[in-house]
């Protein structure tokens, strides 16, 4: 029988998701169809209600729904409730188990991809939504010795900052324009630099000041060479950009789903070709 799975979120049409979850299944030999599920905050209920029957494998959950499908959820796993939010619904047997891959796809692609340890470290991250809320927890998980948030809006930032770190002094807010020299990390954790958002060709911050053995990482994946990772390498610094976190977060899922370990270069493969394809078809 074919199984299926999907991406929820609204829109959804520019996902990368099916192109290597799709790629993931056919090279482990599942019979799995991996969909797009377009579903405004109006038909979520019924959405997250159709993943029960036997044959579905679950979904992974984007924007905006993230913190939406809690309620529809019978239980949460992994750092998914001290978040307050869920990327990936498994199906077991008709109840629904929410996880969060996100903070942790990070953490393996900067272990991974970049050879980055990040326990003992200071890391910064540029942004205090959605993006820096799952990556602050997943790097506290891992042992970060300090991580700080700043914002453009600075009460966002210090109340990120909160919600992460409670009362204790790991995590904090500082201002924009603080120095880069105390970190080891710099996470550009917003869109700027986004192709099709709202500052493509704009930096999230200055680099002048930051350490010569910094790692410069933007989760931005489209493009894969951002202007703030282009700026970085003028300057001579170590880079990773999104792609990295996109993929091992879905591997992470795809290994919820089916417990198999997930064809990791089958899916960069796949995910790369596909951006290939949409640079050529814009240009």
């Amino acid at each position: 029988m074919t199984r299926r799975a999907g991406i929820i979120g609204h829109p959804v049409a520019h996902s990368l998701s099916p192109v290597f979850q799709s790629a993931a299944f056919a090279h482990c030999g599942l019979d799995v169809v991996y969909e797009r599920w377009d579903t405004p905050i109006e038909l979520l209920a019924e959405r997250i209600q159709s993943l029960r029957p036997p044959g579905l494998l679950g979904a992974n959950v984007t924007v905006p729904h993230k913190e939406a499908v809690i309620p529809l959820l019978d239980e949460l796993g992994g750092q998914s409730a001290r978040m307050g939010a869920v990327n990936t619904i498994v199906n077991r047997d008709g109840r629904l188990f929410g996880f969060n891959t996100d903070g942790p796809g990070f953490v393996a692609a900067l272990g991974r991809e970049a050879l980055f340890e990040v326990a003992g470290k200071n890391i910064l991250l540029a942004g205090a939504g959605g993006a820096a809320r799952g990556i602050a927890f997943a790097l506290l998980e891992a042992r970060a010795a300090a991580i700080a948030i700043s914002n453009r809006t600075p009460r966002r930032a210090e109340r990120l900052a909160r919600e992460v770190g409670g009362p204790g002094p790991g995590v904090r807010a500082v201002p924009a324009d603080s120095p880069l020299a105390p970190y080891d990390c710099i996470v550009n954790c917003t869109s700027v630099g986004m192709h099709g958002g709202p500052d493509p060709s704009g930096l999230p911050l200055a680099l002048t000041g930051a350490r010569d053995d910094a790692l410069i990482v933007d989760i931005v994946y489209a493009p894969e060479q951002t202007p703030f990772l282009r700026e970085a390498g003028r300057l001579g610094l170590r880079t990773l950009g999104g792609l990295p976190m996109l993929i091992y977060q879905g591997a992470l899922a795809f290994e919820l789903w089916t417990g198999l370990s997930a064809p990791i270069d089958v899916m960069f493969a796949a995910a790369r070709n596909e951006l290939a394809n949409r640079a050529g078809a814009s240009q």
